[in-house]
C-alpha cells in the first residue's frame, strides 16, 4: 500500500531550496555590482591620471589654488558634521534638563507627602501601635484599626522607598548631564579649531585667487584659458562616457531622466546669474546655468543616478557630475564641499555638497549643467519654472 505524501514535510523543503537560491542569486548580484563599481572606481582614476598628466596650465598657482580649495571643502564638510553632533548633543542635553526638572517636581511632592504623614505620626504619639492595643476594648474593632495602621506604615514606608529611588535618579541625571555638558564643550572647541582652519585656508584661497587674476588681466589670456578649461572638460566627459559604457546605471528611479522634461527641481535655491546660451566672454557662451546662492547653503541631486566624477577641476572647482541612464548626466560645480564620491548612488533630492566658490570664482554659487550624450542642453527647459529670474 502506497505511503501518503507528507505535504508539510515537502512544501518546507521547497521552500528552504527555494530560499536558498534566491539568498545566493542577491548574494552573487551585491557581488556583482560591488565589482563593476571597483572597475568603475579604477577606470575614472586612471581616466584622471591621464588628464593630470596631460594638463596644459598646470601651473604652481593653479595647483595651489587646487589644494587649498581642497582643503577647504575638506574643513567645510568636517564642520558640517561636527555642526550635526553639536545640534543632536545639545538636543540630548536639553531632553536631561527637562528630565532633571520633572524629577526634582517629583522629588518636591515626595517629600510633601512624607513630611506631612511624619507629622501626623508624630501628632499621634510615639509607641502607637501599643497605645492601640490599650486603647480598644471590642476584639474586632481592634483587629480592624491594626489592619488599617498595618497598611498606612507599608504606605509610608513605600513612599520613603520612591524618596529614596527619586533622589538616586536625579543624582544619575545630573551626571548625565554633567557629562553630556563635558562632551559639549569638547565639540564646541573642536568646531572653534576646524573654524578656525577652514578661514585660514580660506585666507589663503583667496590670495591664491587674486595671485590668478593678476595673471589673466588681459582678455585673451582669459579667454584662453576658458576654452582649454571647457576642452579639458569635454575630454572628461567622453572619458566618462566610455568608463561606463558596460555598466549600465540601475538607479531604481520611478521615471527615466528623459521622461522628467520640466518636472525636475534645481539643485539648490537661489538667482540665475547667467543662463544657457548667454554670452561669456568672447565668443564662448554658457553652457549651463550659474546660480548665485550663499556660501555652505546645500546642493541637491536633481534626479537618481550614479556618481562618475566627484574632485576638483580646473576652471569648475569641485565638481561632481551624475550619470542618470539613457546618454544623460548633470555637472555641479563650484562647490565647496562634496559629500559623494565616485561609484556612489543617490536618489532625487540627497545633498551632495554645499554652494561655493572654488575654481577661483570671486562670488558664491553652483554652475548647473545638463548633458545629452555630451551635448549641452538648456536646464530651464528640464526644471520646474521660477519666478523673476529666482529658481528652487
Amino acid at each position: 500500500m502506497a505511503r501518503p505524501l507528507n505535504i508539510p514535510l515537502l512544501s518546507g523543503l521547497l521552500l528552504g531550496l527555494l530560499s536558498g537560491w534566491v539568498g545566493g542569486a542577491a548574494l552573487a548580484a551585491n557581488t556583482d555590482q560591488d565589482a563593476k563599481l571597483q572597475v568603475l572606481r579604477e577606470r575614472i582614476g586612471a581616466l584622471q591620471q591621464r588628464m593630470d598628466a596631460t594638463r596644459g596650465e598646470q601651473n604652481q598657482l593653479t595647483g595651489e589654488l587646487k589644494k587649498t580649495e581642497q582643503e577647504v571643502g575638506v574643513l567645510a564638510r568636517r564642520l558640517r558634521v561636527l555642526g550635526g553632533r553639536l545640534a543632536r548633543q545639545q538636543d540630548k542635553l536639553q531632553k536631561l534638563r527637562s528630565k532633571e526638572q520633572a524629577d526634582s517636581r517629583a522629588l518636591v511632592a515626595e517629600r510633601t507627602a512624607l513630611a506631612e504623614q511624619v507629622r501626623a505620626a508624630y501628632a499621634a504619639g510615639r509607641q502607637e501601635r501599643v497605645k492601640l492595643l490599650l486603647n480598644q476594648e471590642d476584639p474586632a474593632t481592634l483587629s480592624r484599626v491594626l489592619t488599617y495602621y498595618d497598611y498606612l506604615h507599608r504606605y509610608r514606608a513605600q513612599r520613603m522607598a520612591e524618596l529614596q529611588a527619586r533622589l538616586a535618579e536625579l543624582a544619575h541625571t545630573r551626571e548625565q548631564i554633567d557629562q553630556e555638558t563635558d562632551q559639549l564643550a569638547q565639540l564646541q572647541t573642536k568646531a572653534r579649531e576646524q573654524k578656525s582652519a577652514l578661514e585660514a585656508s580660506q585666507s589663503k584661497r583667496r590670495q591664491v585667487v587674486r595671485a590668478l587674476a593678476q595673471e589673466l588681466l588681459d582678455q585673451g589670456q582669459e579667454m584662453s584659458r576658458l576654452q582649454r578649461d571647457e576642452q579639458q572638460l569635454q575630454d572628461l566627459l567622453r572619458g566618462l562616457r566610455d568608463a561606463l559604457s558596460d555598466i549600465p546605471p540601475e538607479t531604481g528611479a520611478d521615471k527615466r531622466f528623459a521622461e522628467r522634461r520640466g518636472e525636475l527641481a534645481w539643485p539648490a535655491g537661489g538667482r540665475l546669474a547667467a543662463r544657457f546660451g548667454q554670452p561669456k566672454i568672447g565668443s564662448l557662451r554658457w553652457d549651463g546655468v550659474m546660480i548665485s546662492a550663499p556660501e555652505g547653503r546645500e546642493v541637491h541631486a536633481v534626479h537618481a543616478g550614479r556618481v562618475a566624477y566627484a574632485d576638483w577641476l580646473r576652471g569648475f572647482g569641485l565638481l561632481l557630475i551624475i550619470d542618470h541612464g539613457d546618454g544623460y548626466m548633470t555637472l555641479y560645480g563650484h562647490n565647496q564641499s562634496l559629500f559623494k564620491e565616485t561609484g556612489d548612488w543617490v536618489s532625487a533630492g540627497d545633498a551632495i555638497a554645499l554652494v561655493g566658490n572654488s575654481g577661483g570664482r570671486e562670488r558664491a554659487g553652483v554652475y548647473f549643467g545638463i548633458r545629452y550624450k555630451g551635448k549641452p542642453v538648456d536646464p530651464v527647459r528640464w526644471c520646474r519654472k521660477g519666478q523673476g529670474g529666482r529658481v528652487g
